[in-house]
């Protein structure tokens, strides 16, 4: 059994969620501070590929990043680099699918945070960067938290948008997404099957050690106060 597509797609989820961990942080913190107009218009742009189908962001992403596109042609032409059909082009393809996920659960998270406690530490004469990351991050963690699990679960599942954009090549591009479904064509179920518990496996425990993380935060501490 070829362990390529595992390492593959992990390679592709973490490299992708640590990318969107930090700009959809960045989008969510922003825009929630927005007028409501402006909010709303952005929510839209933003969340747009969370309902389009995979194929469809695909397919725009293609005709960006083609080598007969613009952008694509330009950095061809510049820095000799394909920006298709690669492994880590399924990172782009990847990213666009699993910010909506990271963004919305991180705006929700810091919408709900209480802006008393950031009034009260810049009266102390705190910065705003000592602010974000010492107060407001611990405050949102939980939301966070879940925002960055869900949008991992999703990159290591792709594979609309990066069938397209990567394709298919055994011990280049192949993910597990991918290297299901070529089994399938080819009629290898059992082997089909076998990367598909490990799929499942990888998001159980992900899933599992996030709800044990989650408890152990809220467990009272057993230490009782006079």
């Amino acid at each position: 059994m070829d362990l390529f597509p595992l390492y593959n797609s992990l390679r592709i989820a973490l490299i992708s969620t640590v990318l969107i961990f930090f700009i959809g942080i960045f989008a969510a913190y922003y825009i929630a501070k927005a007028p409501r107009i402006v909010k709303g218009v952005l929510d839209v742009i933003l969340t747009l590929p969370l309902v389009l189908p995979p194929t469809v962001v695909g397919y725009l992403l293609l005709r960006v990043l083609g080598p007969k596109r613009l952008l694509g042609a330009w950095v061809l032409s510049v820095f000799g680099l394909k920006l298709t059909m690669t492994w880590w082009s399924a990172i782009f393809a990847t990213m666009v699918v699993i910010f909506p996920l990271m963004y919305r659960t991180a705006r929700g998270a810091f919408e709900s945070f209480d802006e008393t406690l950031a009034y009260s530490a810049q009266s102390l004469g705190l910065s705003n960067t000592y602010i974000f990351w010492r107060i407001r991050m611990p405050y949102c963690k939980q939301g966070i938290m879940a925002g960055t699990v869900l949008a991992f679960a999703r990159a290591l599942g792709e594979y609309g948008a990066t069938s397209m954009i990567a394709g298919y090549t055994p011990g280049r591009t192949a993910t597990i997404s991918t290297t299901v479904y070529q089994l399938w064509r080819t009629n290898d179920d059992a082997l089909a099957f076998r990367w598909v518990l490990v799929n499942l496996s990888i998001s159980f425990v992900v899933l599992l050690a996030v709800n044990f993380l989650e408890k152990r935060k809220s467990r009272p501490s057993g230490k009782g106060g006079a």
